[in-house]
């Protein structure tokens, strides 16, 4: 017997929000639909709260140091359709729709589009798009 769901409204003193005094939080993007993980990003509190209220995933971005609107630049922007937090506040998972198709920077499905399988490595994450093309790279 599986326990009835509850809104937060409905569990007194509940917060919903992540624990930043540990620093940047992982967050990782997960398609709502298929549940196909695609990617893994951090958050500080900025890009939490400009998630929150843009709808679109915000990241920090730990190489250039700054906030980062994922799909700002290519236009594969990920609409939040669900945000959940884990038991110790520590870690984000988005549940995403990925417009575009390509939430990796090489243009492919997913960030972990390499695998290691009866081993010997493979792709196993279609090309959405030419890299080259989208950012001039």
């Amino acid at each position: 017997m599986t326990a009835p769901e509850q809104t937060l409204a409905a569990v007194p003193g509940a917060d919903f929000a992540p624990d930043f005094s540990k620093g940047l939080l992982p967050a990782i993007a997960q398609d709502h639909a298929t549940g196909e993980v695609l990617m893994l990003a951090y958050m500080n509190e900025e890009a939490w709260r400009k998630t929150l209220d843009t709808g679109e995933a915000h990241y920090w971005s730990r190489s250039r140091k700054e906030l980062w609107h994922k799909g700002g630049t290519s236009g594969h922007v990920q609409k939040v359709c669900a945000l959940r937090l884990d038991c110790d506040n520590d870690t984000v998972l988005l549940l995403v729709e990925q417009i575009g198709g390509a939430a990796c920077h090489t243009g492919r499905r997913t960030c972990f589009y390499r695998e290691w399988k009866d081993g010997a490595v493979n792709l196993c994450a279609p090309m959405v798009f030419d890299p080259e093309k989208v950012y001039g790279v």
